[in-house]
Parts: structure tokens; sequence; C-alpha cells
């Protein structure tokens, strides 16, 4: 393999999930930041701001089908041509969203066409990460599968510094009365730049080499979904169950954090983004150690490393993200980042590693997006409820309990 190849490879597994990160972070600000009163009205803030989490939800129900779908095409068809089909379905919904008129201008029709495109949105996303992991993992030299492995979760600080920064730079040069009337539409209307980039590189792609041997020795399933839950039914609930803290930590110390840190404590809008940006290289960082650390020592060492820090993470909110120092607020965020990159870095090789290549796809899209739901869809309207009962401590018992289940994943595929 050539070296213009192997960046080739490694941009494009990196790209897409970039893209995904940046769609469904600028989402999730948008949603904690402006959502609530321009697309559900009523008279309880509160309730405005659950349901703008609710719609946010949607597409984590929406990903396990596209999962399914994608899984199907990727598994019989080819990783290639399905890439660029999810890529184009989430990215033409995001940017769909930045021309939606609000419930002012045309009542629940509004919220609406919101859910419909946020759908749009999960239901490609359902086939991104598990087909740019398999790009990286099943193009890699022996013995180097983790670290190729790490490129598709890179682009989840990689997402979030873009995402981050433009709601940053927003916030210094629109008033707030700006950002809510337009402002807010820039950053899904950006995502076509990202979008037209990702395909560029994804339509230079040749198929992997696993793919094209499994084709070769006709080893691809008819259903690849039904041989997936009839062979390899404990490894998919175990990659399920695996995946959970690390989407409760994301969404936890992103979305909700910013919400909870601009509301509830009162810190400033402009403020907190800057702490969530400078803590995101905390990811990127634990990423990038727990991957190169995973060749050596194995990737289960290094997710359980993830999980227990979950665990910690958990403990020290109520404490930490409740703090009125902003410095210590920052300490929580670097170090549940941080401890996010272990649990969730790995996974760009674990996942893969648990199934065949005939059914790989599938299985990878499919236990990523479960896991999604029960770590991600519910996370931040959970701890939105968690809060308003018992405050911080509630949520972080949230984050414990995700630490806690990720680890029963791991011990429920080792008595295999």
């Amino acid at each position: 393999m050539t070296s213009a190849s192997t960046r080739r490879i490694l941009l494009a597994s990196l790209i897409g999930t970039s893209v995904e990160f940046y769609d469904f972070y600028i989402y999730a600000t948008a949603a904690a930041l402006v959502f609530g009163p321009l697309f559900f009205p009523a008279g309880d803030p509160a309730v405005q701001l659950l349901a703008s989490y609710a719609s946010f939800g949607l597409a984590f129900f929406a990903r396990p089908l596209g999962a399914a779908v994608f899984g199907h095409f990727g598994d019989r068809l080819g990783r290639k041509s399905t890439l660029v089909a999810s890529l184009m379905l989430m990215g033409g919904s995001t940017v769909a969203i930045a021309f939606l008129p609000t419930y002012a201008q045309i009542g629940w029709v509004a919220p609406s066409l919101l859910c419909l495109l946020r759908f749009g949105q999960g239901l490609g996303l359902g086939g991104e990460w598990g087909g740019a992991s398999l790009l990286a993992v099943e193009n890699a030299p022996k013995g180097q599968e983790n670290r190729w492995g790490m490129f598709p979760p890179l682009g989840a600080p990689v997402g979030f510094i873009a995402a981050n920064g433009f709601f940053l730079l927003l916030g210094a040069v629109l008033t707030d009365q700006q950002f809510r009337d337009w402002g807010w539409r820039l950053p899904f209307l950006a995502s076509a730049v990202l979008v037209l980039l990702g395909l560029w590189v994804r339509l230079k792609l040749t198929e992997t080499p696993a793919f094209r041997e499994a084709a070769a020795h006709d080893a691809l399933p008819k259903v690849p979904i039904a041989e997936l839950f009839r062979l390899h039914l404990r490894a998919t609930v175990a990659g399920t169950v695996g995946v959970v803290a690390c989407f409760a930590l994301f969404y936890l110390t992103t979305a909700f954090a910013l919400s909870y840190g601009t509301t509830a404590l009162g810190h400033g809008r402009q403020a907190f983004l800057g702490l969530e940006l400078g803590a995101i290289l905390f990811l990127a960082a634990g990423v990038i150690v727990s991957c190169t650390l995973a060749d050596r020592f194995g990737a289960t060492a290094m997710l359980r490393w993830g999980f227990v820090g979950s665990v910690a993470s958990g403990l020290l909110m109520g404490t930490m993200l409740g703090s009125a120092s902003l410095w210590v607020v920052f300490a929580w965020l670097a170090l549940s980042l941080f401890a996010m990159g272990f649990a969730y870095g790995p996974l760009g090789g674990w996942l893969p590693s648990l199934f065949d290549a005939g059914v790989r796809y599938t299985g990878v899209s499919i236990t990523f997006n479960l896991g999604g739901i029960l770590g991600g869809a519910l996370a931040p309207i959970a701890a939105q409820a968690l809060a308003a009962r018992g405050g911080l401590w509630l949520v972080g018992a949230y984050l414990v309990a995700a630490g806690v289940l990720s680890l029963g994943g791991l011990a429920l595929l080792k008595r295999r």
C-alpha cells in the first residue's frame, strides 16, 4: 500500500465521523440554546428545553434502523458505496435544517419538519461510524489495527472543535438577538463544505481487503442481521453495553453541562464554550494514548480503564461541575473527556474484532447505535429530569451506572 493510499484511507475514515460529530454537536448546542423557544413554544422554559432535547434524542432511535439498512448493504455490496450513501443522507439532512422556518412562521409544521430532518440525520449516521471503522481497521497492517482504528474516534474531537469553535465565533461577533434570529443557521449551512470534502475523498477509495476476500469465498450472508443474531448474539450484547459509557460521558460533559452551566449555575455562555473547547483536547489525547497502548496491551484493558473513569467522573460530578469556580469545572470536564478517550478510542478496533467479515458492518453499526440509545439519547433527557429532582448528584449516579454497565459488557465477553 502506498503512502498516498494510506493517507486517503485514514482521511476518509476521519472525515466522515468528523462530519457526524460536527452535525450532532451543532444540533445539541442549538437544542440547548435556541431550539426550545424557536420550535417548541411552551409557558415553562423547562418544558421547552425537554421538548428540544427530545428532538435531539430522536436521531438515536433512527440510528439502529440506519445501522440495519446500511449494515445490510455494507456487508452485501461493499464498504465504499455504503459509506458514500450514508454521508449524503446525513449531510443533506443537516444542511436542510439551516433553511427551516420557525414555529412563529408556520406553526406545528416547523417542529414536525425539524424532527423529520433529525430522523434523517440519525438514519444516515446509523451507517457512518461502523463503516468508517471498518475502512480503517480492514486496511490496517497486522498489529496496528487499534492505531488505525483510532482515526474514526478522533472525528469526535475534530467535529466538536469545529462546531464549538463556530458557535464561539458567532457569539463573539453577533448579539444574542442576531444569533437567535438567524446566526444559529450558519453552522448547519457550513456542514455542506465538510460533506463535499468527505464525498471527494471517499469516491476515490477502493474496497477493503477483508470484504474482497469474504466475497471471493462466498462468505457474504444473504441477510446479515439474521446471521448476526443467530451466531453472534453474545458479542452483540457485549458490544452494545460496552458502548454506553462513552456516549453518556460525551453528551453529559457537552450538551448537558453547557445547558446546566449557563442556566442553573449562571456561567456565561462564551466562557463555558471556551472551557469545553479546551477540555475536548483531553478527549483527543485520551483517544491517541489509549489506541497506541491498545496495540500492545489489548483494547479490552484500555476500555476497562475508560469505564472505571466514567464511574469516577460520576462520583465527582456534584462537587466539581457544581462548583462556582470555572477552574474546578474545567478540571472535571478535562478528567471526564480524557476518560472518555479510553472508553471510546479503542472501540474503533475492538468492535470490528467481535464479528466475522460477512456480518461486520452490521455488527459494528448495530452495537454502536443501540448503545447510543442507552448512553446518548436518554442521557440529556434523564439528566435534565434528575437535576431538577435531586441536583447533580443524581446525574452523577447516571454516569456511574453507565460505567458499571459497560464493565459488565466486558465481563460478558470474557465468559465466551
